[in-house]
């Protein structure tokens, strides 16, 4: 029970400083000309993640660990490091586009398109687990790749437009 606890608390921190983090760099990034595109599904988002963890908080706090899942739920985490710094000020929760920059292709960029999400469907399927609880991690799993799907459409898309844009203007000096 002590060990689940302080797993979840774990999270729960973590994605609390995430969201500070992803505030900061939203701000600074949009104070610097970047303009934020498909913000209407952003609500879908934070409504599935603050459900999952909260359900978990709800059901798996006096839950058995599994040590195996805890394991890869932490590869996970290094993975989500990993990409967190190699995007730095870069990061936020949002499709943040910043004319004139090029894609990230260092760190995880250099063998994933979209590492974070990786992370992110990852975190959705494995912390449940690390519960025992695979009808939980089936559930919110089929809910985040709903969301994704549409997230990482819009995502691609943008970074599409505003790549074509910074082509155009450098053939245009």
């Amino acid at each position: 029970m002590i060990l689940s606890i302080l797993l979840l608390t774990a999270v729960t921190l973590e994605r609390l400083g995430e969201i500070w983090i992803a505030r900061r760099n939203t701000r600074a990034l949009l104070a610097s000309g970047a303009y934020e595109i498909a913000a209407s599904h952003y609500p879908a988002i934070v409504i599935l993640h603050a459900t999952w963890l909260m359900g978990l908080w709800l059901v798996a706090w006096n839950a058995p660990l599994y040590i195996g899942w805890v394991g890869v739920f932490a590869g996970l985490q290094a993975l989500r490091l990993w990409t967190l710094s190699t995007l730095g000020r870069r990061w936020t929760t949002r499709i943040i586009v910043m004319p004139g920059e090029a894609l990230v292709s260092t760190g995880p960029y250099r063998f994933l398109r979209h590492p974070n999400y990786l992370v992110v469907v990852g975190e959705i399927a494995v912390l449940p687990m690390c519960f025992g609880m695979p009808i939980y991690a089936t559930s919110f799993s089929i809910a985040n790749a709903l969301v994704l799907t549409i997230r990482i459409r819009a995502e691609t898309d943008a970074l599409a437009s505003s790549n074509a844009r910074s082509v155009r203007s450098s053939l245009r000096s």
